[in-house]
């Protein structure tokens, strides 16, 4: 199915579990394909297969453990010639994903973007758990785990499509660019997914941090070769080429996280959302389960009270002002820990949102100097634990006030 024809050299086409692009005229490409990867004059396509499913399924481990086999056999059957193709692997839906373009002055950028971010996603930084040595793949322990005798390690790739969240991102620049300005749009595009992920408040999976992708990011970047137009060179984001590509790449990923993960602005506006990354559920891994936030807010309620906290625990998440008061103090939760506001403030600061927070969900805020006097005990250090319940205490404590 042809998706588009774009500045009369690209035809973005989509088959069954692919997506590609095909070069009517060169293009340089770079990308991260590991069958066809890094800088290339000579391809014909550049494209994104789908693997896998999502989740509980590895049907195509070949795209980890054996990449040139792999992209031999997808090309294979879809008719793409696998020495001119460089492709990207991912268990994401294609029907799903998101085309966007925009056009200044006859420059025009099209991106192609799959994802899902909802089991996978990390923040740079956090801590690895495979490590590529001169033998392969090898596990290295989760934090907490004990570690493992080489023999009985597993061999896992960084890139295998089976692992359930990956952002994929086709670019297509309709002018010539330098090869420096070529690797610079990886750059802008990857801070453009970044700003996506921050302003959807995306937790990792991996640490108590914010993602800034997940840990199986892929991209591939095509620029026309016209050697009658003068090669463009800055793609930074103060360059008009820098902002285009910001605007299709936050555009397109902002759609297929709805469709993928039905990830909304409206479903994002939750207090578990902004304080889940704080919980950790097993070695390695973060997110805290809704009945795991209930249950935390429960300890601080009786019995009829908690039944009632339990029948409207939708609205209790979603209400903004409440969402508002949380999403601060998880914010502020990061400031002390980055060491931009100093330990010895954090006990002061975080009676004051907790105390807000409760103003916010009692509706009583002549009951400020109350709820401060109750938080105005020493507060505990900056522990994911203690945050946790302090937040769950100011809910409850709310909570058990607002029809008084």
């Amino acid at each position: 199915m042809l998706l588009g024809r774009f500045y009369d050299a690209l035809e973005l086409h989509r088959e069954e579990k692919i997506i590609y692009g095909l070069f009517l005229r060169p293009h340089l490409v770079v990308s991260t394909s590991r069958a066809g990867g890094g800088q290339r004059g000579d391809l014909k396509y550049l494209a994104n297969h789908q693997g896998c499913e999502p989740a509980a399924h590895s049907h195509n481990v070949s795209a980890a453990m054996e990449p040139v086999s792999y992209q031999s056999t997808v090309c294979a059957r879809y008719g793409l010639d696998p020495e001119s193709c460089a492709l990207l692997g991912t268990a994401a839906n294609m029907r799903l994903c998101s085309v966007k373009s925009e056009t200044f002055r006859g420059l025009t950028v099209v991106a192609a973007v799959t994802g899902g971010v909802e089991s996978n996603a990390g923040r740079a930084g956090d801590r690895a758990y495979i490590w590529e040595g001169p033998l392969g793949y090898e596990s290295l322990p989760k934090e907490g785990d004990e570690l493992q005798s080489e023999e009985g390690e597993a061999h896992i790739s960084p890139n295998d499509p089976s692992k359930q969240g990956t952002i994929n991102t086709l670019l297509f620049i309709g002018q010539p660019l330098t090869p420096g300005a070529l690797v610079r749009t990886i750059m802008t595009a990857t801070e453009a997914k970044t700003a996506v992920l921050q302003q959807l408040a995306v937790n990792s999976r991996y640490s108590d941090g914010l993602a800034t992708g997940t840990g199986t990011d892929q991209i591939g970047v095509a620029s026309l070769i016209d050697n009658n137009l003068r090669p463009i060179t800055g793609a930074g984001k103060h360059s008009k080429l820098g902002e285009l590509i910001a605007l299709v790449v936050m555009a397109a990923l902002k759609e297929v996280l709805i469709r993928q993960n039905g990830m909304t602005l409206d479903r994002q506006c939750s207090i578990k959302i902004h304080i889940e990354r704080f919980a950790k559920t097993s070695p390695g891994r973060y997110g805290l389960k809704t009945e795991e936030l209930l249950s935390l807010i429960a300890k601080y309620l009786d019995k009829e009270q908690e039944a009632l906290m339990r029948a409207n625990y939708r609205a209790l998440f979603h209400d903004p002002l409440h969402v508002s008061q949380v999403a601060a103090m998880a914010h502020l939760k990061d400031k002390f820990a980055w060491g931009i506001l100093p330990a010895s403030l954090y006990g002061e600061v975080m009676s004051l949102q907790a105390s807000n927070l409760a103003v916010a969900v009692s509706g009583h805020p002549d009951y400020f100097k109350r709820y401060y006097a109750l938080f105005s005990d020493p507060a505990p250090e900056n522990s994911n634990i203690n945050f946790l319940n302090l937040a769950a205490r100011a809910l409850a404590l709310g909570f058990g006030d607002k029809w008084l």
